[in-house]
This record gives structure tokens, C-alpha cells and sequence, in this order.
């Protein structure tokens, strides 16, 4: 009551009585009775009013307005004052400010008023001062300065050291950057369970970016006990609180019923979407599985397409892989042969070895142009250098067929004995090589041993070819009986060749007994696989026997 008599006569008890007004939620009032002593020159009236011209409490919202206050009381020492300037600075939200409305009151930074480009000198100005002013959030502010401003303004050991005094007077914002700093040098337990003691003071004043990294380590069992239900509670809390990456993991969590979580795809594809949004690439990859797997959710392919878009735009190169497939395939998107190369393309670049296998058998079959094919065979020879067997052998195969390079049949003898130790097609490849003396000495018996053990691996085409061999006894020896053997057996899984082959042997009795009906029936399947010498193959066959037709005799007829 007091106050009330004297706020006419007093900055301070105008001050005060601004307090109480404010607290009995009448803003407006409270905003003429600080104004006053703020005039009156009180350092924190003249902060309060700053704010006040921020938040639009009590008044229209002015930025210019705002900050000017703001460095009145900064230059009297005001440490808030200072805090939040350099804030602001950081924002870009103190250059050109000019009063505006329209925000949402309880925001600094709502306003419709455009932030500039931040304000590095004058943050380092007033975070230096808020800093040494004993200011918690102000050193936390100040680390960040120095970590974040251009190359020139940098200090990190002072960043690491103005963290540790912000966290130490129990900061959050402080708390959180400290443990960033200490992780990059932990690696025993102690100095990881260092880090997690930082985090969860962070985390339990609610930052969800602490939230998210203590569930991690949480989740891993690093600097803490390894907890996965309290990590995804972790994550949860953080989700909840805006963080993307941690609406990632607890959207999967729920799409797949990790953890003890019930699941339950709706919600987790809801929390994935979220993310999605924001533009976490992991989100749109998983989304996109999600509507092409279909499952609780039904399959929805241009959804999935859409959400596949999102990932590979962000880089993520399975997903591009996967959409070059989905475009050249035309599953949930219009068919779109140069579209699908392309995303093929940005996979690839990233270093996707599927992505390049595919390009390289399309460059095989001549679907694209010579310069993805020197591409193609400049990422082989790169991957193949580094050790990667499947890189050599579509190295030694681009070599030898002269796909997007010279063609060099000793080069490609070399890469396909490299890649032949692991890579079965790699195998068949060069006992082909062998056999037929490109590039290297021709070698029947050695070629005949890689062709046999792609045969055994299951590669079709080399259990063909060791047949054949086995019959003429090339490289080894004759074998009549096993031949046929390893012609039916690729027979039976569709190799047309295959098929081809055991029926002239059948029909001519080359490989053991003749047997024109099956020789027929297998000639019949070659031919419907379009091989046009089954057909002349069936046409020179002895036409079937007709089968014999015996009339059975009439049944007795009793008389009436």
C-alpha cells in the first residue's frame, strides 16, 4: 500500500509496486509504473521494460524499443541485461531493430520482425561482460561465442573454460556444453560416467538435446549402466520436448515394439513424421520402408516414394538406391528410366557398392551412356584399389568387356583372380578366362577348377559349362554320367542353356541313354524361353507314338 502512495514520488517503489501490479496479472498498469522508474533511471526497471517491449506484456511488441532499454541497463552494469543482449546479438535480432507487433506474447523471438545476420561483436561484448559479471547463463552464452563467432574471434580452451564455470553454478545451457566438451576426449569409464553426470543435470532442467544424449548413453551402457527401457523413456521425454532425432528413435521404438514398448505403427509412424519434417533424413528412410513394407499400416507405394524423395534429398544413399529401383520400376512413382539412373547415380557417389553394381550391369547391357560408364569403372577401380572383392571383380568384368574404359584382358585376368577368392561370380569369370586364354596363358585344367567351384557355390551358369567340360573331358576328366547330372540340376531352375542342352543330349544320347519324350519336354521349355534352336531341335524329333485305341465290347442288354 505504501509503495502505491509513493511510486509517484519513487523509481524504486514504482518499481515495486510494478512487481505486484504484474503479479496480479495487470500488465498494462505495471507496465506504466516500470516505465516510470525506468526513466528514473533504475538499471533493472530499465531491463523489466526491455523485456516487457520484447514480450509484448503490457504493450505493443517493439524490438527497437526493447533493445534500447536493454543496453541502457547493460551499460549501467545491469548483468541480466548484458545476458540477454548477447543473446540477442546471436540472433541477429539487435542490428536495424524496429518496432513491430504482432507476436505472441512470452516470446523473445516471435516477433514478425526479420532477424539479421548475428551480431558476433556485440555478443562478444556483452557476453564477456555478463560472464564476468558472475552471469551463469552469460558464460554459457560467452562459451558458445567462442566456439561458434568467425575463425578469428575463437578460443576454445576459453570456451571449454567458461562451460566448466557455467555449469559448475548450475547452468543447464552450461551444464549440456560442458559434458559436449569433456566427450570429445573421454574414453575410459570414469570420464564417460563424467559426461552422463552433466547430461542428467542438463536433462533434468528439461533441454531435450541433453535428454536424447543421456538416453544414448544410457542405451550403450556408456558412463552409466546399460538401461534400455529408462533410455527410451529418455528418448521419449526429449521427443516430447522437440527434439528430432530422439522423435526418430522413439517412433521406431513404437513401430517396432523395441524395449518392452507396446507396439504400435500409428503413433511410432506419427512421432516418424515429426521428424520427417524437420528433416531428418533417418525418419524419411524409415518412413518410407515403413508405407512399402506395408504391415499394421497398409502398403502405400507413393507415399513411400514421397517419404524416400525427402531422405535421398538429404543424402541419404540407401534410400536413393531405393527410389532409383522404385523410378525404374515405376512402384508408386511414373516410370522413369533417366530419373531412376539418376538417383542410381547420387548412391552411388556416396559409395553405395549396390547402387554401383547396378549401374554397371545396366552400363553391361548398354541401358546407359558412356559417361556414367567411365563413372562407373573410375568408382570400381577406387573401391577395388582399397580391397573391396566385389569392386574388383566389376572392375576386371569393366576391363574386359571395355565398359567406360579401354578394354585390357590382362588387367582383367589380374582383377578377377583378386576378386575370384571370394567372389564366386568372380570365380566363374576368370575360369572362363582360363579356358579360353584371354589375357592369360590358356589353361583348361585351372579354368576347369574355378569353374567347378562357382558350380558348387550354386552359380547356374558354371554348373553348364563344368557339364559340358565333364562330357568332353576338357581340362579333366570324361565324365558321361555326372554331366547330365549338373544339366538337369540347372535345368530344373530355369537356365534356359541348361534346358537347351540336356535335351539334345537326351535326344541324341550323347550323355547316356537316348529319351526323346523327356528330350521333348525339355526342348518345350527352352522353346518358351525363346530359344529359337530348342525349336529347330523339337522340329527334327521323331513326332510321338499315337497312342493305341482299344473299343470295349458292348454290354449285355437284357430283353424286357
Amino acid at each position: 500500500m505504501l509503495d502505491g502512495l509513493t511510486a509517484p514520488f519513487s523509481a524504486h517503489a514504482a518499481m515495486r509496486e510494478a512487481a505486484r501490479l504484474s503479479g496480479r496479472g495487470k500488465t498494462v498498469q505495471a507496465f506504466r509504473l516500470l516505465a516510470r522508474a525506468a526513466r528514473g533511471g533504475v538499471p533493472e526497471a530499465q531491463y523489466r521494460v526491455g523485456r516487457c517491449y520484447l514480450e509484448g506484456a503490457g504493450i505493443p511488441i517493439s524490438r527497437r524499443h526493447g533493445t534500447g532499454w536493454l543496453e541502457r541497463a547493460a551499460e549501467r552494469g545491469y548483468v541480466p541485461a548484458q545476458a540477454l543482449l548477447a543473446t540477442l546479438c546471436l540472433q541477429g535480432l539487435t542490428a536495424g531493430a524496429t518496432g513491430g507487433a504482432g507476436a505472441r506474447p512470452g516470446s523473445f523471438f516471435s516477433s514478425n520482425e526479420l532477424a539479421a545476420a548475428p551480431d558476433f561483436t556485440g555478443a562478444a561484448k556483452w557476453g564477456t561482460r555478463a560472464a564476468e559479471g558472475g552471469s551463469a547463463d552469460g558464460q554459457a552464452v560467452l562459451g558458445y561465442i567462442l566456439t561458434s563467432s568467425p575463425a578469428e574471434m575463437r578460443d576454445l580452451e576459453a570456451s571449454d573454460r567458461w562451460y566448466r564455470i557455467s555449469a559448475a553454478a548450475g547452468c543447464p545451457q552450461g551444464a549440456l556444453a560442458h559434458a559436449l566438451a569433456l566427450a570429445r576426449e573421454a574414453g575410459t569409464g570414469d570420464e564417460h560416467a563424467e559426461v552422463a553426470r552433466w547430461l542428467r543435470l542438463a536433462a533434468d532442467a528439461g533441454l531435450p538435446t541433453a535428454l536424447h544424449l543421456l538416453g544414448l548413453m544410457t542405451d550403450r551402457g556408456l558412463g552409466v549402466p546399460a538401461a534400455p527401457a529408462i533410455a527410451l523413456k529418455l528418448f521419449r521425454q526429449a521427443a516430447e520436448r522437440g527434439s528430432r532425432a530422439a522423435q526418430t528413435r522413439w517412433g521406431l521404438a513404437l513401430t517396432a515394439g523395441h524395449g518392452g514398448v507396446r507396439a504400435n505403427a500409428v503413433e511410432g509412424e506419427s512421432w516418424l513424421r515429426k521428424a520427417a519434417l524437420k528433416g531428418d533424413a533417418e525418419a524419411s528412410a524409415f518412413l518410407g520402408e515403413l508405407y512399402a513394407r506395408g504391415g499394421e499400416l497398409p502398403p502405400n507405394y507413393a507415399e513411400a516414394a514421397s517419404w524416400l524423395r525427402r531422405a535421398a534429398a538429404a543424402g541419404h544413399a540407401g534410400v536413393a538406391r531405393a527410389l532409383g529401383m522404385l523410378c525404374l520400376t515405376g512402384a508408386g512413382v511414373p516410370r522413369d528410366e533417366q530419373e531412376g539412373y539418376r538417383w542410381l547415380r547420387v548412391a552411388a557417389a556416396s559409395g553405395d557398392g549396390h547402387a554401383r553394381a547396378y549401374l554397371a550391369n545396366l552400363l553391361r547391357n548398354g541401358s546407359i551412356g558412356s559417361a556414367d560408364a567411365a563413372q562407373s569403372s573410375a568408382w570400381f577401380a577406387e573401391a577395388a584399389a582399397a580391397g573391396d572383392m566385389v569392386a574388383a571383380f566389376n572392375f576386371g568384368v569393366c576391363l574386359a568387356e571395355g565398359v567406360g574404359i579401354e578394354q585390357d584382358d590382362r588387367r582383367a585376368a589380374e582383377w578377377l583372380r583378386r576378386a575370384a577368392d571370394g567372389v564366386v561370380d568372380a570365380q566363374y569369370w576368370y575360369g572362363r578366362v582360363l579356358l579360353e586364354g584371354h589375357g592369360v596363358p590358356a589353361s583348361p585344367e585351372e579354368g576347369r577348377a574355378w569353374i567347378a567351384r562357382a558350380a558348387e557355390a550354386g552359380r547356374v551358369e558354371a554348373e553348364v559349362v563344368l557339364g559340358e567340360l565333364m562330357l568332353s573331358g576338357r581340362g579333366g576328366s570324361h565324365d558321361p554320367v555326372g554331366a547330365p547330372q549338373l544339366f538337369l540340376k540347372a535345368a530344373e531352375r530355369g537356365h534356359a542353356g541348361a534346358q537347351l542342352v540336356l535335351g539334345q543330349h537326351l535326344a541324341r544320347g550323347t550323355a547316356g541313354e537316348r529319351d526323346p519324350e523327356q528330350a521333348r519336354l525339355w526342348l518345350q521349355r527352352a522353346a518358351a524361353q525363346e530359344v529359337g534352336e530348342a525349336r529347330a531341335e523339337l522340329a527334327a524329333l521323331p513326332p510321338p507314338p499315337r497312342a493305341a485305341f482299344h473299343a470295349a465290347p458292348p454290354a449285355a442288354c437284357a430283353l424286357p
